[in-house]
């Protein structure tokens, strides 16, 4: 394999501080809607990425199967669902306890392939839930005591983790017949249309906003999908799965601590000690269920 342009490990703390900044930008578009926000963050990029589609991808259109343009579909109304729910807890919730719970998607993801997939836990992956899930309690019932708004916001948020899961449960097939790019474009299109018909069905104007808020669609747009998720994709093939799952793990921090400067936030004792024990617990979670899969690997290896 040659070598990288650039160390990956930059590439990750990069894609780190700028998924971190997702969450304020939202809070800065106070007056919009947040299906609006969602939409355009969601439509900029589809904007932005059909030129590079057109050229290099178009083919790849053609060898879509009937299957695989459903669950892309699907795919895509889930990650519309997902932003829905997310962006509409930070108008609850403060930005660190609405990062911190939405990171629980890992816990979630391997719920769903135990339930859909018949896949067993290790002791470790068990415990380091039970730890991670924990925080998530100290972080609500925190919450709790400051209001009961901020609670529901926490299970906004939780119910957002739920619905990432989905759109990673349903991508997970696609991805194997597709190329990132034309994968991500459908699903982008899918959420982008799907946002559409909710916001109308809701009668949100999609126009008529501060033009700041305007340039806050874009950077979402630009830096938490692009520069984030487009730097952790290109990083993964030089680093491993878990060592990209073990930097997003850090989002929390990077948003709180942007919250605090941009937002003025203050992190209260439940949320910080919630927090660090979430972290805690997924970080063991992450390595715990990685040194699984490579004996696995090891297993099957010696078998054949």
């Amino acid at each position: 394999m040659r070598r990288p342009p650039f160390n990956p490990y930059i590439a990750v703390v990069i894609g780190v501080i700028t998924v971190s900044s997702s969450a304020v930008l939202v809070k800065l578009a106070d007056s919009a809607p947040s299906a609006i926000i969602a939409n355009y963050r969601l439509l900029f990029a589809v904007i932005m990425m059909l030129p590079v589609v057109l050229l290099k991808y178009r083919h790849e259109f053609r060898l879509i199967s009937r299957q695989d343009w459903i669950l892309s579909i699907l795919a895509g109304v889930f990650l519309a669902v997902h932003f829905i729910l997310w962006f509409e807890s930070l108008n609850y919730t403060s930005v660190a306890s609405s990062v911190v719970l939405v990171t629980l998607q890992p816990i979630f993801a391997f719920l769903g392939t135990y339930v859909f997939f018949k896949e067993r836990f290790s002791s470790g992956a068990i415990i380091s839930m039970i730890i991670a899930l924990f925080g998530s309690f100290l972080i609500s019932w925190g919450d709790f005591q400051l209001s009961g708004m901020a609670l529901f916001g926490d299970i906004l948020a939780l119910f957002g983790a739920i619905a990432i899961t989905v759109y990673f449960l349903f991508g997970q097939r696609v991805r194997k017949n597709l190329s990132l790019m034309t994968y991500t474009f459908v699903v982008y299109g899918a959420s982008s249309v799907t946002l559409i018909i909710y916001n109308m069905a809701q009668s949100n104007p999609f126009f008529g906003y501060p033009a700041d808020h305007w340039w806050i669609f874009l950077a979402l747009a630009i830096f938490p999908t692009f520069f984030g998720h487009t730097l952790f994709n290109w990083a993964l093939k030089w680093l491993s799965t878990s060592t990209i799952s073990m930097g997003i793990v850090f989002e929390p921090v990077g948003a709180s601590i942007l919250a605090y400067f941009i937002l003025g936030e203050v992190v209260t004792w439940a949320q910080l000690l919630g927090g660090s024990i979430v972290i805690f617990g997924l970080c063991l979670f992450i390595l715990s269920t990685s040194r699984k899969t490579k004996v696995t690997i090891a297993q099957k290896e010696r078998k054949n």
